[in-house]
């Protein structure tokens, strides 16, 4: 058999995400709970500076910057997997029912044995999902 025939075909996504995409969701910055990086006790989950003074909420320059609504992603490709399947997390065999190749890309959770990662992955082979963290099997 020749080389190509011997590697798996992987399955082709319904969506394509563009490459801009891609590249803008790189570029977006990564969004701060102000001052959380000074301070223990508060969380790095974004909330929005309401300070009288608030060097973030004036946009000063070399502040984190602001959630704005010119960073969203287009509508479409939003929450997409970079090879543009909607991403699935599989903790048992069951949970691949009713998943279309498609549309659909496994991935299997961190949590689940690598016995039952195998039976996962075979299965979702066998019926044609992509599988974005493969178990290795012996």
């Amino acid at each position: 058999m020749s080389e190509e025939e011997q590697r798996e075909v992987k399955p082709k996504a319904a969506v394509k995400v563009p490459k801009k995409v891609l590249r803008t969701r790189k570029e977006r910055p990564e969004f701060v709970r102000q001052e959380s990086w000074r301070y223990r006790r508060l969380e790095s989950g974004w909330r929005r500076p309401r300070g009288k003074d608030s060097k973030m909420r004036l946009q000063v320059r070399g502040w984190p910057h602001l959630v704005k609504v010119g960073y969203r992603s287009q509508r479409r490709y939003r929450g997409l997997h970079p090879s543009g399947f909607v991403e699935v997390l599989v903790h048992n065999v069951g949970e691949l029912e009713g998943l279309d190749p498609k549309v659909h890309a496994v991935r299997i959770a961190g949590n689940v044995g690598r016995r039952k990662a195998i039976a996962i992955n075979e299965a979702a082979v066998a019926k044609g999902l992509r599988v974005l963290n493969p178990a290795v099997s012996e």
